[in-house]
């Protein structure tokens, strides 16, 4: 069970999360290659309700060389087949190669980590100031799908994924396979896509709750909103069903697409995977994998055994 979230992951939660026995990867928070400033009003709020949540997080304060020590560290702790899931983004194509850059001389840096570490492109972040996710303005994100093309060329060894919005509108399902499809390469004979999987589905941006929503906090009690900013990410039980209709609907067209190697594209699924029966959904509507993040966010690490009861 793999973890993709975007609420904060400490050094400490890393190592819970990776000693964890119900998770079977570990995703870390999105890295930039120098860190992004984070202050009092990137938070997380929990619904009275409902196992949802809204946050403001934009991306880690920490930069992509500190998560490349921690995880040096945990895989010269001794052998073990868990894998380490690198989430990466930028703000233009020219850095994000710097980071793929990085990532590739770790690998290289010891034979048996090469199949333990991958990279997941976080393109979908709706809480960035004057940046928005560029999954959903695909002229804004091919320059970033070219430098990942050109690192799997270099080394087909490399897995990378693509965390994805959730859509709602038919168009933009297509065009998002049609767009992943012209990076299919051909040349050695069997035809290979750099994309390994999706990640579906990020929070739901342009969110709002009130803070009379929410569970009491007292830094936020003289507030009106749930989240300082006021409009955040939505996440959890509220968004499960809008994150089961975009892993089936990408499942289905995976399946039927006659690029054979779209049809090799597994799907991550997450939103709304709050307990076994979630998990169970996810499943059937086409996922692989289910991730969580407002589970983990209100119970830990413990999160993982609570999914894993019944299945």
């Amino acid at each position: 069970m793999a973890n993709h979230r975007d609420i904060d992951v400490s050094p400490s939660m890393l190592n819970e999360l990776y000693h964890c026995p119900y998770t079977g990867a570990v995703t870390t928070r999105t890295a930039t290659l120098d860190g992004f400033e984070e202050d009092e009003s990137h938070t997380v709020a929990f619904m009275k309700d409902s196992l949802s949540s809204l946050n403001s997080y934009g991306y880690s304060p920490h930069p992509l060389r500190d998560y490349l020590v921690w995880i040096r560290e945990f895989l010269g702790e001794r052998p073990s087949p868990k894998p380490f899931i690198i989430s990466i983004t930028e703000s233009s194509a020219e850095r994000l190669s710097e980071m793929l850059v990085a990532i590739q001389q770790f690998r290289a840096s010891n034979s048996t980590w090469r199949s333990r570490i991958a990279v997941e492109f976080n393109s979908s972040c709706p809480n960035i100031k004057d940046h928005p996710p560029p999954s959903y303005h695909l002229p804004s994100l091919k320059p970033y799908l070219d430098v990942f093309a050109k690192a799997f060329q270099d080394d087909s060894t490399l897995t990378i994924g693509l965390k994805l919005p959730p859509y709602i509108i038919a168009t933009q399902f297509r065009d998002v396979i049609e767009c992943i499809s012209s990076y299919t390469l051909t040349d050695s004979g069997s035809p290979t896509n750099p994309i390994a999987y999706f990640t579906c589905t990020n929070t739901l941006g342009n969110s709002l709750a009130f803070a009379d929503q929410t569970t009491p906090d007292a830094k936020m009690d003289m507030s009106r909103f749930a989240v300082p900013p006021g409009l955040g990410g939505l996440a959890g039980e509220a968004i499960h069903s809008l994150s089961l209709g975009n892993v089936y609907t990408f499942s289905r067209l995976l399946a039927e697409s006659d690029d054979p190697a779209m049809r090799e594209i597994v799907i991550i699924g997450a939103g709304g995977v709050t307990s076994p029966g979630a998990v169970q959904r996810m499943n059937r509507a086409g996922a692989k994998i289910v991730g969580c993040a407002t589970l983990l966010g209100k119970e830990g690490v413990k999160a993982f055994e609570i999914l894993s009861r019944n299945l």
